[in-house]
């Protein structure tokens, strides 16, 4: 509870630095942060082009929910997916800051996850106005239960990205692994498919943790259903004992760090 304690305690440097990517990132920019609205938004329109064979026979309106499901998917994968990798070598990208500043070292893996919490909510944003106009029904009141889930992916993506962010240090190799992993990863994760065309690799989804955080996103603000409890608990589950790992963590091997830069 002490790491977080200093974590909160400099709140001001962490947000700064958090602010300064932004600006950074769209620095001299046309479209500055419409940027990161141009990735889903093209991802979608290939997807749709290749997966329109998907479509259900004489269904001409499918695309209606393809559509957002399909961006709502590419948003929160990014998320959950840059955060790991960006996250592998955030300490090594901060060394900098480690050896002049005796700051909190889960400052550092936060950073990564706010700058890019940042980009998913503003896909969040697009996708639920795109829902609101195209998708049968519109946007549901039951669209609000993505605030705990946005809250539960963020402590999921911040303990990833720690533990990674300690493994690089030690085996240099973890980043190659988790961009290579994140690749297979990526397909066997009904983001631009539904569920079932998985058919006898169905039970990879029930026990990926990253489809259950898409479908507590996902459901609620396009089909406008409240996901299972199942579906939560196991959110939770997975939110937790991957906080208590990063905490683990931190606690033995922060001392030790330094002399690994």
């Amino acid at each position: 509870m002490q790491q977080f304690t200093a974590i909160w305690k400099y709140r001001h440097f962490w947000l700064s630095l958090v602010r300064m990517d932004m600006l950074t990132r769209y620095r001299r920019s046309v479209l500055g942060v419409g940027w990161s609205l141009l990735y889903p938004l093209a991802m979608t329109g290939i997807f749709f082009l290749v997966f329109r064979s998907l479509a259900p026979a004489g269904d001409e309106n499918w695309w209606r929910t393809y559509i957002p499901n399909t961006l709502a998917g590419l948003a929160v994968w990014e998320f959950l997916k840059n955060s790991c990798v960006q996250g592998c070598k955030t300490f090594l990208v901060h060394e900098p800051y480690i050896r002049q500043c005796p700051l909190p070292y889960g400052i550092y893996p936060l950073r990564v996850v706010l700058s890019n919490l940042t980009h998913l909510l503003i896909g969040l944003g697009m996708i639920a106005a795109l829902t609101a106009v195209v998708v049968p029904g519109g946007l549901h009141a039951s669209a609000t239960a993505i605030v705990p889930a946005i809250f539960l992916a963020a402590v999921f993506a911040w303990s990833l990205a720690t533990v990674l962010a300690f493994a690089t240090i030690y085996f240099n190799d973890v980043a190659h692994i988790v961009e290579l992993a994140a690749q297979g990863l990526f397909f066997l994760t009904p983001i631009v498919y539904p569920r079932h065309n998985l058919q006898g690799f169905a039970w990879l989804a029930d026990c990926n943790p990253f489809c259950a955080f898409l479908e507590i996103l996902r459901e609620p603000l396009i089909a406008g259903t409240i996901p299972s409890a199942e579906r939560y608990a196991f959110c939770v589950l997975a939110t937790l004992g991957a906080f208590g790992l990063a905490n683990a963590t931190i606690l033995r091997y922060e001392k030790r760090l330094i002399f690994r830069l």
